[in-house]
């Protein structure tokens, strides 16, 4: 099979229910932005030790994906196919990973900057681009219906991606650095 198919070269691309739409929609936009966001997790994966962390990072990319075939497929009329959809699980699981990295981690006392280790400061990365997931998100569910949880589940990715950044930091013995 050849990666490349030449039906993108005016500029349209495909979504999962068949339909084909600019490169530049709102909802191209979106999930590819999911897809970088998704691109960083890889890199802190790669900057880490076999540790629990790996391991969630791991869970997290797919989740991502699974995102992305979510937003690359409008959720009506309703597909022919069953996709996997962002759900409450999604965030529940969330939330549990960002209640165990906080029993271990010094209580917050400052503003942290992004930095510390490598796998810290890629988390911190992915943690803006989450948030700015988030804002299109927001923006184009005012106009489609993307579901109940897309945007809740990337509020609590963000949370999360701040959350690992610190318990990255204290696995590797480093300090929070400190807005000064």
């Amino acid at each position: 099979m050849k990666i490349y198919t030449k039906k993108g070269d005016d500029g349209s691309t495909g979504l999962f229910d068949g339909q084909r739409v600019q490169k530049s929609s709102e909802r191209v936009n979106l999930y590819g932005t999911s897809d970088e966001l998704n691109s960083i997790v890889g890199l802190a994966i790669t900057f880490g030790g076999n540790d629990g962390l790996k391991a969630d990072l791991t869970v997290i990319s797919n989740t991502l994906f699974k995102l992305g075939s979510d937003l690359a497929t409008p959720i009506g009329p309703k597909p022919k196919f069953k996709i996997k959809r962002i759900n409450e699980e999604d965030i529940i699981w969330l939330e549990n990973k960002i209640d165990n990295y906080d029993e271990s981690l010094e209580p917050l006392r400052a503003f942290i900057l992004p930095g510390g280790s490598k796998r810290a400061a890629f988390l911190h990365q992915a943690r803006t681009v989450c948030r700015r997931a988030e804002r299109l998100a927001v923006d184009f569910q005012t106009k489609e219906d993307i579901g109940k949880t897309v945007v809740k589940y990337l509020n609590r990715l963000s949370d999360y991606f701040f959350a690992a950044s610190r318990y990255a930091n204290y696995l590797e013995g480093l300090p929070d650095v400190k807005w000064e």
